[in-house]
C-alpha cells in the first residue's frame, strides 16, 4: 500500500490517494472505485477527487487499517469505469476584460494567440472530477503546448465563468472568487445553481467542446 494513503479530513470523512499520472485511465479507475465504495455499509456518499477519492461516512470510523486495506484492494484491482457522459457546448469570448492573460499565454507558449484558441478549442474534454467551489469541473485534455505556470500573484476576485489554465489544466469558474490561474477568456454557462436539480449543471465522465464566438484584442 505504499503508494496510497488514506488521511482523516472530518471527524466522519476520510480521503484516499493514490501516486499515480493525471490521465483518463486513472480517473476512471477512481470513479470505479466510488461506485463499489458508495455500496459499502456505513458509507454515505463516495465523491471522486483528482487522482483520489472522500468517503462521507455514517459514523466516526473504529478501524482505518483495515478501511484503507479495503479502498487500496479496490484500487489495486485495477478496475476502469467508462462513462459515457453528456456532451456540453461552451460558447466562449476570448481576451478583453474577461479573458486578460490571453496575451500573456501566447507569449509564455511562444504562440500566436490565434494558435493558442485553436488549440484551446480544439479537444473534447473530459470532467474528472467536480469540486475546488461549486460545480466547478477539473477537466482532462488540454493540449501540453498551452502548459504554463500559475501566476506568482494571485488575483483576488475572479468573476464567475472565466475560462482559466495553469500547468495541464483548464477550465471554467463556477463562482466568483480569488484565482492563481491565466484567464484567457468569458464563458457562457452557468454551472451551478442552487435552484437547479441537480444544481451541479456537469458530472464526471460528461465531456465540453469550447467555442469561438468572439476574439477582443
Amino acid at each position: 500500500m505504499s503508494d496510497t494513503r488514506l488521511s482523516i479530513i472530518g471527524s466522519r470523512a476520510v480521503l484516499f490517494e493514490a501516486n499515480c499520472p493525471f490521465d483518463l485511465d486513472h480517473q476512471q479507475r477512481f470513479w470505479a472505485m466510488a461506485t463499489e465504495a458508495a455500496t459499502w455499509t456505513g458509507v454515505r456518499e463516495a465523491v471522486p477527487g483528482m487522482t483520489n477519492l472522500t468517503l462521507l461516512l455514517d459514523q466516526v470510523p473504529t478501524d482505518l487499517n483495515r478501511l484503507w486495506q479495503a479502498l487500496a484492494a479496490l484500487w489495486h484491482s485495477g478496475r476502469r469505469q467508462e462513462i459515457d457522459g453528456q456532451l456540453l457546448l461552451v460558447d466562449v469570448t476570448f481576451g478583453g476584460a474577461g479573458g486578460p492573460h490571453l496575451a500573456e499565454v501566447a507569449a509564455m507558449t511562444d504562440l500566436s494567440i490565434d494558435k493558442v484558441i485553436n488549440l484551446h478549442t480544439a479537444p473534447e474534454y473530459t470532467v474528472y472530477a467536480v469540486g475546488s467551489h461549486a460545480g466547478y469541473c477539473y477537466l482532462g485534455g488540454l493540449d501540453p503546448r498551452l502548459q504554463t505556470p500559475r501566476r506568482k500573484v494571485p488575483l483576488t476576485r475572479l468573476p464567475g465563468g472565466s475560462l482559466s489554465l495553469a500547468g495541464l489544466q483548464t477550465g471554467v469558474s463556477a463562482s466568483a472568487g480569488p484565482s492563481g490561474w491565466n484567464t484567457i477568456g468569458k464563458a457562457d454557462v452557468v454551472f451551478f445553481d442552487p435552484g437547479r436539480q441537480p444544481a451541479a449543471l456537469l458530472k464526471p465522465g460528461d465531456r465540453i467542446r469550447f467555442r469561438p464566438v468572439e476574439v477582443l484584442a
